[in-house]
Formats: C-alpha cells, structure tokens, sequence
C-alpha cells in the first residue's frame, strides 16, 4: 500500500476494496460517513492511472452513494481531490446534508452546510471510534 493509503489508517480504517480503489474511513469526519477513496497506484497525478483504474471509479463511486444513502441520507456528495499533503490520487468523500446525523454511537453535524465543507469542523476519531464506524458502515458496503 502506498504511504498515503497508510496515512489515513489502512487497514484499520479499510471498508472495501476494489482492483484498483481502497475506500476507508475518513479518520476525521467533518460530516457522517466521510471516507477516503484512495487508488492503489504508486501515480501522484490523476491522469498517470492506468485507464482501468479510472474505469474503476464508476463501480466504487456506486457503491460509496449507494452505502451512504443507506446510511446517512445525504443530500449532496462531494469528492474533493486535493493531493496536497498527501501526494497519492486519492479523493475526500463527503456526504453532505442539513443538520445532524448519527451512528456508531457518533453524531455529527455539516457545519458548511450548504456551502464548501469546513474541514476545520471534522473531528478527530479515536481507535475506538474508528472501529465502531468501520464495523458500523461496512455492511451498507456487502
């Protein structure tokens, strides 16, 4: 695995995998079911994947909308690619909504709502926390 798919806390944090996308939880939740969907590649530009990859996205990207509907009952869903820090191709998933949703034990507001995500809102979960969001969002994935 690449140092940015460790970064965020694989393989605790691990939901699905796919041939070429890992999707984990997002160790900070700015909103209720924030993943990381991250490419298994070692590219750091989004256009350097190969085009199975990209092909790919289409499988994940269904099954992250379809689980979080579940789960959530989003609104909206964002992917914000940012590549910053971490160097490797991955994309934040929020789903967004108005006000407050819960689960895992967990409740969580949009605090950007309706407008661009407050990442600075997110909050930092703990090993515990971890596993309870994980176990709790990894059916919607089955």
């Amino acid at each position: 695995m690449n140092d940015t798919i460790k970064k965020f806390g694989h393989p605790a944090t691990l939901i699905a995998e796919y041939d070429h996308w890992l999707i984990l939880l997002r160790p900070a939740q700015p909103t209720l079911g924030a993943l990381v969907l991250a490419a298994k590649s070692e590219a750091t530009a989004f256009g350097d994947l190969p085009a199975e990859a990209h092909a790919g996205l289409k499988v994940a990207t269904a099954a992250i909308e379809r689980a979080l509907m579940q789960a959530v009952g989003y609104a909206k869903m964002n992917y914000l690619m940012l590549m910053m820090v971490d160097p490797h191709v991955h994309f934040h998933v929020l789903p967004r909504y108005e006000g407050d949703r819960s689960g895992a034990g967990l409740t969580v507001g949009d605090a950007g709502w309706p407008g661009q995500p407050d990442l600075g809102q997110a909050i930092k979960l703990d090993e515990t926390q971890i596993a309870a969001l994980v176990g709790w969002l990894k059916p919607y994935f089955a």
